[in-house]
Protein backbone atom coordinates (compact mmCIF):
# COMPACT_ATOMS: atom_id res chain seq x y z
CA UNK A 1 0.00 0.00 0.00
CA UNK A 2 0.80 3.72 -0.55
CA UNK A 3 1.26 6.24 2.25
CA UNK A 4 -1.09 8.20 0.56
CA UNK A 5 -3.88 5.78 1.54
CA UNK A 6 -2.98 5.87 5.49
CA UNK A 7 -4.12 10.25 5.45
CA UNK A 8 -7.23 9.00 3.38
CA UNK A 9 -8.34 6.59 5.84
CA UNK A 10 -10.31 8.85 8.54
CA UNK A 11 -10.21 5.94 11.28
CA UNK A 12 -6.24 5.93 11.99
CA UNK A 13 -6.76 9.89 12.29
CA UNK A 14 -2.64 10.31 11.33
CA UNK A 15 -1.75 13.87 10.87
CA UNK A 16 1.21 14.62 8.58
CA UNK A 17 3.81 17.19 9.79
CA UNK A 18 6.22 16.51 6.72
CA UNK A 19 7.24 15.00 3.91
CA UNK A 20 4.67 15.69 1.14
CA UNK A 21 6.39 14.89 -1.82
CA UNK A 22 7.04 11.78 -0.60
CA UNK A 23 3.45 10.01 -0.18
CA UNK A 24 3.86 7.29 -2.94
CA UNK A 25 6.38 5.62 -1.03
CA UNK A 26 5.51 1.89 -0.87
CA UNK A 27 4.61 0.49 2.68
CA UNK A 28 5.68 -3.17 2.96
CA UNK A 29 4.83 -3.45 6.90
CA UNK A 30 4.48 -2.14 10.36
CA UNK A 31 6.53 -2.14 13.36
CA UNK A 32 5.85 -0.34 16.69
CA UNK A 33 9.49 0.96 19.10
CA UNK A 34 10.73 2.52 21.32
CA UNK A 35 14.24 1.55 21.54
CA UNK A 36 17.07 4.30 20.75
CA UNK A 37 18.78 1.85 18.05
CA UNK A 38 15.80 -0.46 16.28
CA UNK A 39 18.11 -1.30 13.18
CA UNK A 40 18.64 -4.34 13.73
CA UNK A 41 14.75 -5.64 13.76
CA UNK A 42 14.28 -3.56 9.97
CA UNK A 43 14.21 -4.67 6.70
CA UNK A 44 12.99 -1.58 4.83
CA UNK A 45 9.83 -0.40 3.11
CA UNK A 46 7.54 -0.35 7.31
CA UNK A 47 6.04 2.23 8.73
CA UNK A 48 7.43 2.75 11.98
CA UNK A 49 5.61 3.34 15.11
CA UNK A 50 6.97 5.10 18.42
CA UNK A 51 5.75 6.71 21.46
CA UNK A 52 8.71 8.62 22.15
CA UNK A 53 9.74 6.75 25.06
CA UNK A 54 13.05 6.49 23.35
CA UNK A 55 13.59 10.23 23.43
CA UNK A 56 15.49 12.07 26.63
CA UNK A 57 16.53 15.63 24.53
CA UNK A 58 16.26 17.05 21.64
CA UNK A 59 19.70 15.74 20.40
CA UNK A 60 18.34 12.14 20.59
CA UNK A 61 16.07 13.24 17.39
CA UNK A 62 18.85 13.33 14.35
CA UNK A 63 20.58 10.17 15.35
CA UNK A 64 17.33 8.09 15.90
CA UNK A 65 15.72 9.35 12.26
CA UNK A 66 19.35 9.06 10.65
CA UNK A 67 19.25 4.95 11.65
CA UNK A 68 15.58 4.74 10.14
CA UNK A 69 16.71 6.46 7.34
CA UNK A 70 19.51 3.84 7.06
CA UNK A 71 17.37 0.76 7.22
CA UNK A 72 15.43 1.81 4.34
CA UNK A 73 11.77 2.98 6.32
CA UNK A 74 8.99 4.40 4.12
CA UNK A 75 7.76 6.41 7.26
CA UNK A 76 7.55 7.47 10.65
CA UNK A 77 4.26 7.90 12.81
CA UNK A 78 4.47 9.63 16.47
CA UNK A 79 2.05 9.18 19.16
CA UNK A 80 0.83 12.28 20.61
CA UNK A 81 0.18 10.64 24.06
CA UNK A 82 3.39 10.81 26.00
CA UNK A 83 4.76 14.48 25.34
CA UNK A 84 1.42 15.92 24.33
CA UNK A 85 2.32 16.92 20.41
CA UNK A 86 5.31 15.74 18.26
CA UNK A 87 8.65 17.60 19.99
CA UNK A 88 10.03 20.22 16.80
CA UNK A 89 13.41 18.88 16.81
CA UNK A 90 12.01 15.31 15.59
CA UNK A 91 10.31 17.17 13.00
CA UNK A 92 13.02 18.75 11.51
CA UNK A 93 15.04 15.95 11.67
CA UNK A 94 12.68 14.25 9.29
CA UNK A 95 12.22 17.01 7.06
CA UNK A 96 16.22 17.19 6.17
CA UNK A 97 16.21 13.44 5.93
CA UNK A 98 13.25 13.68 4.11
CA UNK A 99 11.53 11.06 6.06
CA UNK A 100 7.43 11.25 5.96
CA UNK A 101 6.55 11.94 9.45
CA UNK A 102 2.96 11.32 11.04
CA UNK A 103 1.34 12.33 13.99
CA UNK A 104 -0.62 9.82 15.70
CA UNK A 105 -3.62 11.22 17.94
CA UNK A 106 -3.73 10.24 21.90
CA UNK A 107 -7.41 8.53 21.34
CA UNK A 108 -5.68 6.01 18.48
CA UNK A 109 -3.95 2.89 19.37
CA UNK A 110 -1.08 1.78 17.52
CA UNK A 111 -2.46 -1.88 17.53
CA UNK A 112 -5.56 -0.18 14.91
CA UNK A 113 -2.82 1.18 12.57
CA UNK A 114 -1.30 -1.93 13.02
CA UNK A 115 -3.91 -3.70 12.41
CA UNK A 116 -4.79 -1.84 9.54
CA UNK A 117 -1.64 -2.09 7.81
CA UNK A 118 -0.67 -5.45 8.14
CA UNK A 119 -4.47 -5.95 6.76
CA UNK A 120 -3.82 -4.30 3.31
CA UNK A 121 -0.68 -5.23 2.78
CA UNK A 122 -1.86 -9.12 2.94
CA UNK A 123 -4.45 -8.67 0.92
CA UNK A 124 -2.24 -6.76 -1.69
CA UNK A 125 0.44 -9.15 -1.66
CA UNK A 126 -1.87 -12.09 -1.67
CA UNK A 127 -4.10 -10.86 -4.84
CA UNK A 128 -0.77 -10.04 -6.42
CA UNK A 129 0.63 -13.68 -6.28
CA UNK A 130 -2.47 -15.30 -6.82
CA UNK A 131 -2.24 -13.88 -10.38
CA UNK A 132 1.46 -14.28 -10.57
CA UNK A 133 0.64 -18.72 -9.47
CA UNK A 134 -2.19 -18.31 -12.21
CA UNK A 135 -0.37 -16.99 -14.67
CA UNK A 136 2.64 -19.33 -13.90
CA UNK A 137 0.15 -22.26 -13.89
CA UNK A 138 -0.53 -21.88 -17.43
CA UNK A 139 2.34 -21.76 -18.31
CA UNK A 140 3.79 -25.08 -16.72
CA UNK A 141 0.85 -27.06 -17.74
CA UNK A 142 1.70 -25.73 -21.50
CA UNK A 143 5.12 -26.63 -21.31
CA UNK A 144 8.21 -26.53 -19.18
CA UNK A 145 8.79 -22.73 -19.74
CA UNK A 146 7.46 -22.13 -15.87
CA UNK A 147 10.64 -23.33 -14.07
CA UNK A 148 9.60 -25.72 -11.95
CA UNK A 149 8.36 -25.52 -8.16
CA UNK A 150 11.99 -22.97 -7.21
CA UNK A 151 10.55 -20.43 -8.81
CA UNK A 152 6.94 -20.49 -7.39
CA UNK A 153 8.96 -20.99 -3.92
CA UNK A 154 10.49 -17.66 -4.65
CA UNK A 155 7.05 -15.67 -5.25
CA UNK A 156 6.34 -17.07 -1.84
CA UNK A 157 9.21 -15.57 -0.52
CA UNK A 158 9.23 -12.29 -2.08
CA UNK A 159 5.34 -11.35 -2.19
CA UNK A 160 4.10 -13.33 1.04
CA UNK A 161 7.49 -12.74 3.21
CA UNK A 162 7.45 -16.89 3.75
CA UNK A 163 10.28 -19.21 3.63
CA UNK A 164 9.14 -22.46 2.23
CA UNK A 165 10.71 -25.63 0.45
CA UNK A 166 9.31 -29.32 -1.07
CA UNK A 167 10.28 -31.80 0.84
CA UNK A 168 10.11 -35.69 -0.41
CA UNK A 169 8.23 -38.01 1.34
CA UNK A 170 10.98 -39.14 3.59
CA UNK A 171 12.43 -35.26 3.67
CA UNK A 172 14.73 -35.30 0.75
CA UNK A 173 14.65 -31.79 -0.17
CA UNK A 174 13.20 -31.51 -3.78
CA UNK A 175 13.59 -27.35 -4.22
CA UNK A 176 13.50 -24.40 -1.70
CA UNK A 177 13.18 -20.57 -1.94
CA UNK A 178 15.88 -18.14 -1.84
CA UNK A 179 14.55 -16.45 0.15
CA UNK A 180 14.13 -19.45 2.73
CA UNK A 181 18.34 -18.72 3.03
CA UNK A 182 20.45 -22.22 3.59
CA UNK A 183 18.89 -25.86 3.43
CA UNK A 184 17.12 -26.83 6.36
CA UNK A 185 19.31 -29.56 8.36
CA UNK A 186 18.49 -33.18 7.06
CA UNK A 187 17.66 -33.83 11.15
CA UNK A 188 14.43 -30.93 10.61
CA UNK A 189 13.58 -32.55 7.52
CA UNK A 190 12.95 -35.82 8.90
CA UNK A 191 11.33 -34.83 11.51
CA UNK A 192 8.78 -32.74 9.08
CA UNK A 193 8.29 -35.66 7.13
CA UNK A 194 7.96 -37.90 10.35
CA UNK A 195 5.21 -35.54 11.80
CA UNK A 196 3.51 -35.34 8.28
CA UNK A 197 3.31 -38.67 7.40
CA UNK A 198 2.08 -39.30 11.37
CA UNK A 199 -0.99 -37.07 10.85
CA UNK A 200 -1.67 -37.90 7.33
CA UNK A 201 -2.32 -41.77 9.25
CA UNK A 202 -4.00 -40.56 11.84
CA UNK A 203 -6.44 -38.86 9.49
CA UNK A 204 -5.57 -35.44 10.35
CA UNK A 205 -6.99 -32.20 8.28
CA UNK A 206 -4.09 -30.74 6.59
CA UNK A 207 -1.92 -28.37 6.88
CA UNK A 208 -0.30 -30.54 9.42
CA UNK A 209 1.37 -28.45 12.00
CA UNK A 210 4.51 -29.09 13.08
CA UNK A 211 6.81 -27.55 15.89
CA UNK A 212 10.44 -28.64 15.32
CA UNK A 213 13.75 -27.37 16.70
CA UNK A 214 12.40 -24.17 17.90
CA UNK A 215 10.64 -23.26 15.05
CA UNK A 216 6.79 -23.75 13.57
CA UNK A 217 6.16 -25.18 10.05
CA UNK A 218 2.91 -26.15 8.53
CA UNK A 219 2.70 -28.83 6.34
CA UNK A 220 0.87 -29.03 2.98
CA UNK A 221 0.44 -32.61 0.62
CA UNK A 222 1.51 -32.11 -2.52
CA UNK A 223 -0.89 -34.16 -5.13
CA UNK A 224 -3.41 -33.65 -7.44
CA UNK A 225 -6.77 -32.45 -6.56
CA UNK A 226 -5.20 -31.07 -2.98
CA UNK A 227 -7.35 -28.09 -3.32
CA UNK A 228 -8.67 -28.15 0.32
CA UNK A 229 -7.53 -29.42 3.88
CA UNK A 230 -9.87 -32.85 3.77
CA UNK A 231 -10.19 -34.79 6.99
CA UNK A 232 -9.01 -38.64 5.98
CA UNK A 233 -9.18 -41.94 7.34
CA UNK A 234 -6.84 -44.55 7.41
CA UNK A 235 -8.20 -46.04 3.72
CA UNK A 236 -6.91 -47.70 0.77
CA UNK A 237 -6.58 -44.38 -1.08
CA UNK A 238 -4.14 -43.14 1.98
CA UNK A 239 -1.92 -46.02 1.82
CA UNK A 240 -1.57 -45.71 -1.92
CA UNK A 241 -0.54 -41.52 -1.54
CA UNK A 242 1.21 -41.49 1.90
CA UNK A 243 4.21 -42.79 1.10
CA UNK A 244 4.50 -40.99 -2.22
CA UNK A 245 3.55 -37.59 -1.97
CA UNK A 246 5.82 -34.49 -2.11
CA UNK A 247 5.51 -31.97 0.82
CA UNK A 248 5.50 -28.11 0.53
CA UNK A 249 6.81 -26.68 3.84
CA UNK A 250 6.27 -23.27 4.89
CA UNK A 251 7.75 -21.27 8.23
CA UNK A 252 4.71 -20.45 9.34
CA UNK A 253 1.71 -21.45 11.43
CA UNK A 254 -1.09 -21.81 9.06
CA UNK A 255 -3.98 -22.50 11.79
CA UNK A 256 -5.22 -19.01 11.95
CA UNK A 257 -4.45 -17.93 8.05
CA UNK A 258 -7.90 -17.12 6.72
CA UNK A 259 -9.40 -19.01 3.76
CA UNK A 260 -8.03 -16.68 1.04
CA UNK A 261 -4.28 -17.69 2.07
CA UNK A 262 -5.36 -21.06 2.69
CA UNK A 263 -6.80 -21.55 -1.08
CA UNK A 264 -3.72 -19.25 -2.54
CA UNK A 265 -0.93 -22.42 -1.13
CA UNK A 266 -3.06 -25.14 -2.17
CA UNK A 267 -3.08 -24.07 -5.82
CA UNK A 268 0.75 -23.35 -5.04
CA UNK A 269 0.68 -27.72 -4.21
CA UNK A 270 -1.38 -28.24 -7.39
CA UNK A 271 1.43 -26.14 -9.18
CA UNK A 272 4.46 -28.24 -7.39
CA UNK A 273 1.96 -31.29 -8.65
CA UNK A 274 2.30 -30.27 -12.39
CA UNK A 275 6.33 -30.76 -11.67
CA UNK A 276 6.08 -33.71 -9.89
CA UNK A 277 4.07 -35.82 -12.58
CA UNK A 278 6.19 -34.42 -15.28
CA UNK A 279 9.14 -36.18 -13.25
CA UNK A 280 7.19 -39.27 -12.85
CA UNK A 281 6.59 -39.47 -16.85
CA UNK A 282 10.20 -38.81 -17.11
CA UNK A 283 10.77 -42.12 -15.60
CA UNK A 284 8.37 -44.01 -17.47
CA UNK A 285 10.87 -45.12 -20.00
CA UNK A 286 13.34 -46.40 -17.72
CA UNK A 287 10.57 -48.45 -15.73
CA UNK A 288 9.59 -49.83 -19.02
CA UNK A 289 13.50 -51.40 -19.04
CA UNK A 290 13.36 -52.66 -15.81
CA UNK A 291 10.18 -54.39 -16.16
CA UNK A 292 11.57 -55.89 -19.40
CA UNK A 293 14.62 -56.94 -17.83
CA UNK A 294 12.85 -58.72 -14.96
CA UNK A 295 10.31 -60.57 -17.32
CA UNK A 296 13.09 -62.38 -18.66
CA UNK A 297 15.24 -62.97 -15.71
CA UNK A 298 12.13 -64.39 -14.29
CA UNK A 299 11.35 -66.29 -17.20
CA UNK A 300 14.56 -67.89 -17.57
CA UNK A 301 15.77 -65.93 -20.49
CA UNK A 302 18.88 -66.50 -22.53
CA UNK A 303 21.74 -64.50 -21.01
CA UNK A 304 22.62 -63.51 -24.46
CA UNK A 305 19.01 -61.80 -24.64
CA UNK A 306 19.17 -60.36 -21.52
CA UNK A 307 22.64 -58.84 -22.11
CA UNK A 308 21.27 -57.45 -25.13
CA UNK A 309 18.45 -55.85 -23.40
CA UNK A 310 20.66 -54.66 -20.99
CA UNK A 311 22.91 -52.99 -23.87
CA UNK A 312 19.65 -50.92 -24.33
CA UNK A 313 19.38 -49.77 -20.98
CA UNK A 314 22.59 -48.45 -19.94
CA UNK A 315 22.99 -45.29 -22.02
CA UNK A 316 19.58 -44.17 -20.60
CA UNK A 317 20.89 -45.30 -17.35
CA UNK A 318 24.28 -44.46 -17.46
CA UNK A 319 23.70 -40.87 -19.64
CA UNK A 320 27.44 -39.73 -21.50
CA UNK A 321 29.43 -42.66 -19.42
CA UNK A 322 29.07 -45.28 -21.90
CA UNK A 323 30.47 -48.16 -19.43
CA UNK A 324 29.16 -51.19 -19.69
CA UNK A 325 28.25 -51.63 -15.71
CA UNK A 326 28.16 -53.27 -13.27
CA UNK A 327 24.86 -54.25 -11.51
CA UNK A 328 23.26 -54.21 -8.14
CA UNK A 329 19.68 -55.64 -7.62
CA UNK A 330 17.28 -54.25 -4.66
CA UNK A 331 13.88 -55.70 -3.45
CA UNK A 332 11.57 -54.04 -1.77
CA UNK A 333 8.10 -54.70 -0.16
CA UNK A 334 5.47 -52.51 1.68
CA UNK A 335 2.77 -54.66 3.39
CA UNK A 336 -0.22 -52.81 4.88
CA UNK A 337 -2.02 -55.63 7.64
CA UNK A 338 -5.62 -56.74 6.43
CA UNK A 339 -4.86 -55.44 2.90
CA UNK A 340 -6.20 -57.06 0.02
CA UNK A 341 -4.60 -54.53 -2.97
CA UNK A 342 -1.54 -54.98 -4.65
CA UNK A 343 1.27 -52.81 -3.00
CA UNK A 344 4.01 -53.03 -5.71
CA UNK A 345 2.76 -49.86 -7.31
CA UNK A 346 3.72 -48.36 -3.71
CA UNK A 347 6.61 -50.25 -3.10
CA UNK A 348 8.21 -48.73 -6.69
CA UNK A 349 7.38 -45.59 -6.20
CA UNK A 350 9.20 -45.95 -2.52
CA UNK A 351 12.20 -47.42 -3.73
CA UNK A 352 12.90 -44.89 -5.98
CA UNK A 353 12.91 -42.16 -3.49
CA UNK A 354 14.44 -44.31 -1.45
CA UNK A 355 17.69 -44.99 -4.14
CA UNK A 356 18.40 -41.21 -4.38
CA UNK A 357 21.44 -40.11 -3.30
CA UNK A 358 20.79 -36.90 -1.67
CA UNK A 359 24.09 -36.26 -1.37
CA UNK A 360 24.33 -36.32 -5.13
CA UNK A 361 25.62 -33.42 -7.51
CA UNK A 362 24.42 -33.24 -10.91
CA UNK A 363 22.06 -35.59 -12.61
CA UNK A 364 19.39 -36.62 -9.95
CA UNK A 365 20.88 -39.76 -9.22
CA UNK A 366 17.32 -41.38 -9.67
CA UNK A 367 17.91 -40.85 -13.34
CA UNK A 368 19.97 -43.84 -13.04
CA UNK A 369 18.04 -46.25 -11.60
CA UNK A 370 15.47 -48.14 -12.87
CA UNK A 371 12.76 -49.58 -10.89
CA UNK A 372 9.84 -52.41 -11.90
CA UNK A 373 7.49 -54.16 -9.93
CA UNK A 374 5.39 -57.59 -9.79
CA UNK A 375 2.68 -58.45 -7.48
CA UNK A 376 3.22 -56.61 -4.35
CA UNK A 377 7.76 -56.39 -4.49
CA UNK A 378 9.35 -53.94 -6.09
CA UNK A 379 12.66 -54.59 -7.66
CA UNK A 380 15.67 -51.89 -8.70
CA UNK A 381 18.34 -52.28 -11.35
CA UNK A 382 21.40 -50.39 -10.13
CA UNK A 383 24.22 -49.86 -12.05
CA UNK A 384 27.44 -49.37 -10.88
CA UNK A 385 29.65 -47.53 -13.30
CA UNK A 386 32.64 -49.17 -11.34
CA UNK A 387 33.23 -51.39 -8.65
CA UNK A 388 36.05 -51.61 -6.32
CA UNK A 389 37.33 -53.31 -3.25
CA UNK A 390 37.65 -52.46 0.11
CA UNK A 391 40.42 -53.51 2.71
CA UNK A 392 38.26 -56.16 4.02
CA UNK A 393 37.67 -57.73 0.77
CA UNK A 394 34.05 -56.26 0.40
CA UNK A 395 32.81 -54.91 -2.35
CA UNK A 396 31.70 -50.74 -2.67
CA UNK A 397 27.98 -50.08 -3.52
CA UNK A 398 24.45 -49.62 -2.25
CA UNK A 399 24.47 -50.72 1.31
CA UNK A 400 20.96 -52.23 3.05
CA UNK A 401 21.66 -50.71 6.33
CA UNK A 402 22.75 -47.00 4.54
CA UNK A 403 19.42 -46.95 2.03
CA UNK A 404 17.24 -46.42 5.37
CA UNK A 405 19.72 -44.64 7.87
CA UNK A 406 18.29 -41.44 6.66
CA UNK A 407 14.70 -42.38 6.01
CA UNK A 408 13.95 -44.63 8.78
CA UNK A 409 12.74 -42.14 11.29
CA UNK A 410 9.85 -40.69 8.27
CA UNK A 411 9.19 -44.13 7.34
CA UNK A 412 8.28 -45.47 10.68
CA UNK A 413 6.14 -42.88 11.29
CA UNK A 414 3.95 -43.37 8.12
CA UNK A 415 3.68 -46.70 8.55
CA UNK A 416 3.13 -46.80 12.41
CA UNK A 417 0.31 -49.01 13.44
CA UNK A 418 -0.18 -51.23 10.32
CA UNK A 419 2.79 -51.29 7.69
CA UNK A 420 5.89 -52.44 6.74
CA UNK A 421 8.97 -51.74 4.48
CA UNK A 422 11.31 -54.34 4.12
CA UNK A 423 14.21 -54.43 1.63
CA UNK A 424 16.98 -56.33 0.21
CA UNK A 425 20.43 -55.98 -1.56
CA UNK A 426 22.29 -58.03 -3.84
CA UNK A 427 25.96 -58.28 -4.38
CA UNK A 428 27.53 -56.57 -7.11
CA UNK A 429 27.07 -58.98 -10.46
CA UNK A 430 29.18 -58.38 -14.04
CA UNK A 431 27.17 -59.67 -16.36
CA UNK A 432 23.92 -60.72 -17.36
CA UNK A 433 24.50 -64.38 -16.54
CA UNK A 434 25.02 -62.81 -13.01
CA UNK A 435 20.78 -61.44 -13.15
CA UNK A 436 19.13 -63.99 -12.20
CA UNK A 437 21.26 -65.26 -9.05
CA UNK A 438 21.44 -61.56 -7.91
CA UNK A 439 17.78 -61.48 -8.18
CA UNK A 440 17.21 -64.56 -5.74
CA UNK A 441 19.81 -63.35 -3.44
CA UNK A 442 18.22 -59.37 -2.78
CA UNK A 443 15.38 -61.69 -2.21
CA UNK A 444 16.69 -63.97 0.26
CA UNK A 445 18.12 -60.53 1.91
CA UNK A 446 14.59 -59.23 2.26
CA UNK A 447 13.07 -62.22 3.38
CA UNK A 448 15.75 -62.12 6.31
CA UNK A 449 15.11 -58.24 6.97
CA UNK A 450 11.17 -59.51 7.23
CA UNK A 451 12.27 -62.06 10.31
CA UNK A 452 13.55 -59.03 11.96
CA UNK A 453 11.34 -56.66 14.81
CA UNK A 454 10.62 -53.07 13.78
CA UNK A 455 8.58 -51.39 11.27
CA UNK A 456 11.63 -50.18 8.34
CA UNK A 457 13.98 -53.36 8.38
CA UNK A 458 16.83 -54.24 5.69
CA UNK A 459 19.22 -56.99 4.78
CA UNK A 460 22.03 -57.09 2.28
CA UNK A 461 24.04 -59.67 0.98
CA UNK A 462 26.78 -59.82 3.22
CA UNK A 463 24.55 -61.45 6.01
CA UNK A 464 23.46 -64.66 3.55
CA UNK A 465 26.86 -66.47 4.02
CA UNK A 466 26.16 -66.54 7.65
CA UNK A 467 23.40 -68.18 10.37
CA UNK A 468 21.18 -65.51 9.76
CA UNK A 469 20.23 -66.56 6.36
CA UNK A 470 18.68 -69.84 8.07
CA UNK A 471 16.78 -68.42 11.01
CA UNK A 472 14.20 -66.98 9.05
CA UNK A 473 13.16 -70.07 7.85
CA UNK A 474 13.00 -71.83 10.99
CA UNK A 475 9.19 -72.96 11.72
CA UNK A 476 7.57 -71.08 14.17
CA UNK A 477 6.60 -73.49 16.67
CA UNK A 478 10.42 -75.11 16.69
CA UNK A 479 11.44 -71.72 17.32
CA UNK A 480 9.87 -71.46 20.44
CA UNK A 481 10.03 -74.69 21.55
CA UNK A 482 14.10 -74.40 21.06
CA UNK A 483 14.32 -71.09 23.03
CA UNK A 484 12.28 -71.97 25.40
CA UNK A 485 14.25 -75.11 26.36
CA UNK A 486 17.56 -73.41 26.72
CA UNK A 487 16.37 -69.65 27.92
CA UNK A 488 13.45 -70.24 29.83
CA UNK A 489 15.00 -71.72 32.98
CA UNK A 490 17.06 -68.65 32.65
CA UNK A 491 14.36 -65.52 32.73
CA UNK A 492 12.27 -67.69 35.72
CA UNK A 493 15.74 -67.80 37.90
CA UNK A 494 16.70 -63.93 36.85
CA UNK A 495 12.62 -62.79 37.56
CA UNK A 496 12.69 -64.85 41.18
CA UNK A 497 16.27 -63.70 42.29
CA UNK A 498 16.92 -60.73 40.04
CA UNK A 499 19.99 -62.25 39.21
CA UNK A 500 20.40 -61.10 35.19
CA UNK A 501 21.66 -64.34 33.61
CA UNK A 502 20.43 -64.02 30.34
CA UNK A 503 22.81 -60.30 30.24
CA UNK A 504 25.49 -62.48 31.63
CA UNK A 505 25.24 -65.00 28.86
CA UNK A 506 25.12 -62.66 26.14
CA UNK A 507 27.91 -61.19 27.07
CA UNK A 508 30.14 -63.93 27.90
CA UNK A 509 29.57 -65.18 24.26
CA UNK A 510 29.91 -61.52 22.88
CA UNK A 511 33.44 -62.45 24.49
CA UNK A 512 34.27 -65.28 22.95
CA UNK A 513 34.26 -66.91 26.42
CA UNK A 514 37.17 -64.69 27.56
CA UNK A 515 36.51 -64.53 31.67
CA UNK A 516 38.86 -61.40 31.97
CA UNK A 517 36.63 -59.63 28.86
CA UNK A 518 33.47 -60.42 29.61
CA UNK A 519 33.83 -59.37 33.83
CA UNK A 520 35.47 -56.12 32.63
CA UNK A 521 32.54 -55.45 30.03
CA UNK A 522 29.87 -56.47 32.94
CA UNK A 523 32.20 -54.67 35.11
CA UNK A 524 32.19 -57.83 37.64
CA UNK A 525 35.05 -59.66 39.19
CA UNK A 526 35.44 -62.83 37.42
CA UNK A 527 34.50 -65.05 40.48
CA UNK A 528 31.48 -63.63 40.54
CA UNK A 529 31.07 -64.22 36.48
CA UNK A 530 32.10 -67.93 37.19
CA UNK A 531 29.62 -68.11 39.99
CA UNK A 532 26.80 -66.92 37.59
CA UNK A 533 27.94 -68.87 34.43
CA UNK A 534 27.68 -71.66 36.93
CA UNK A 535 24.17 -71.45 37.44
CA UNK A 536 23.19 -71.40 33.73
CA UNK A 537 25.03 -74.43 33.35
CA UNK A 538 23.58 -76.30 35.84
CA UNK A 539 19.88 -74.39 35.15
CA UNK A 540 20.21 -75.71 31.66
CA UNK A 541 22.30 -78.86 31.81
CA UNK A 542 24.57 -77.58 29.24
CA UNK A 543 28.25 -76.62 29.15
CA UNK A 544 29.80 -73.12 28.14
CA UNK A 545 33.48 -74.52 27.29
CA UNK A 546 31.77 -77.02 24.56
CA UNK A 547 31.63 -75.01 21.26
CA UNK A 548 27.94 -77.36 19.95
CA UNK A 549 26.23 -76.03 23.54
CA UNK A 550 28.03 -72.17 22.86
CA UNK A 551 26.53 -71.97 19.68
CA UNK A 552 22.55 -73.55 21.08
CA UNK A 553 22.79 -70.54 23.70
CA UNK A 554 23.93 -68.47 20.77
CA UNK A 555 21.10 -69.45 18.42
CA UNK A 556 18.42 -69.35 21.05
CA UNK A 557 18.86 -65.66 21.96
CA UNK A 558 19.24 -64.81 18.17
CA UNK A 559 15.89 -66.70 17.47
CA UNK A 560 14.07 -65.33 21.26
Amino acid sequence: MRLRALLDTDALGLKLLGGEDELDRSVRGVMTTDLRDPSRYLSGGELVLTGLAWRRDADDSEPFVRLLVQSGVSALAAGEAELGSVPEDLVLACVRHRLPLFAVHESVAFATITEHVVRQVSGERAGDLAAVVDRHRRMMTSGPAGGGPDVVLDLLGSDLDLRAWVLSPTGRPVAGSKAAGPALPAEVCARLAAEHLAATRAGRRAPHRAPVAGSTYSVFPVRAGARAPQAVGVSREVRETVLSDWLLVVEADAGDWADERLDLLYGVTQLIAVERDRRDAARTVRRRLAQEVLELVQTGAAPAEIAARLRVAAPVLLPGLGAAPHWQVVVARVEWEDAATETGPVAQSLLEEILVDPHATGPEHSDRIAVAHTGDEAVALVPLPAVSTEHDGSETGVLADALLESVREPLSAGLDGDGRVTLGVSAAVHSAEGLRGALEEARHARRVAAARPGRVCAAGHQELASHVLLLPFVPDDVRRAFTARLLDPLRDYDRRHRAELIPTLEAFLDSDGSWTRCANRLHLHVNTLRYRVGRIEQLTGRDLSRLEDKLDFFLALRMS
